[in-house]
């Protein structure tokens, strides 16, 4: 029912058609990344739902160790006019809150009992699902601003969101690189440095003024005076003092000593 190793198995509830006639529904078996047409990768979680259509270019992909299961159904059953099917293509449903964790819910339980039931009975449940499908989407359109910030904008400001969280954590680690930040959160590096492009800054640029704003902080601590310069360049990841000490005065004007000593009473 789900992919291994990139593989995807579809499952088809209703007869054959064309594919132009069909939209396919993806259900996500585990966490995983889509890739938008525009390249933006968007994170999912087991039981999320994505919209696929093979008959349109913003149908997105997916990682290569994707685990999804995907219902194929046609695109009748939902009357959309073709307005609302480029609205609805690309679109991810969490299928943890909302009618996206009841129509999630049903799918699977779905997914996993489509080889133990006959013909009738799945196309019974087949029935169902689609009537919670319109359901879902008429929801999802009416929520969904035309033209207007998409959910890829959101999820894009969520993940930058989460990777600076993990930076603010690993300030102190030496190794810390765009590589490891990408590995990390589970997205690539071209996609990481898309992600501070998008904010005006690069990952290298953010990581360096963060630790230098941590270390101009604890210099001028009051219960920090004795500490030295070094220790403290040490602590938030500068490997050279020297390095450390040039930049520094490069931000602030002054250097890391000038500056510890300027906030000394």
């Amino acid at each position: 029912m789900t992919t291994l190793s990139g593989r995807i198995h579809t499952v088809s509830l209703l007869p054959t058609l064309r594919d132009e006639e069909l939209f396919s529904l993806a259900l996500a078996a585990a966490d995983s990344v889509l890739i938008t047409r525009d390249g933006d990768e968007v994170p999912l979680r087991a039981g999320d739902l994505v919209f696929c259509d093979p008959g349109q270019q913003r149908s997105p992909r997916f990682s290569e160790d994707c685990q999804v299961t995907f219902f194929r159904l046609p695109r009748r059953y939902l009357a959309l006019s073709e307005a609302d099917w480029d609205r609805v293509t690309g679109m991810t449903v969490r299928g943890s809150e909302g009618l996206g964790a009841l129509v999630s819910d049903f799918l699977v339980a779905l997914a996993a009992g489509v080889e133990g039931h006959g013909p009738k009975v799945i196309h019974q449940l087949t029935r169902t699902a689609v009537d919670l499908l319109v359901v879902l989407v008429m929801e999802i359109l009416r929520a969904e601003p035309q033209g207007g910030t998409s959910r890829v904008t959101q999820a894009r400001g969520e993940m930058l969101a989460q990777v600076r969280n993990y930076i603010e954590k690993h300030l102190a680690d030496p190794d810390l690189s765009p590589q490891s930040i990408a590995r990390a959160n589970h997205i690539s590096v071209r996609y990481l440095h898309k992600l501070f492009q998008y904010d005006g800054t690069t990952v290298s640029q953010w990581v360096l003024q963060r630790r230098l704003d941590s270390c101009r902080h604890e210099l001028s601590r009051t219960p920090n005076r004795r500490i030295t310069v070094a220790a403290v360049a040490h602590r938030w990841g500068f490997v050279s003092p020297a390095h450390f000490s040039r930049t520094f005065r490069a931000a602030y004007g002054l250097t890391p000593s000038q500056w510890q000593a300027l906030s000394s009473p």
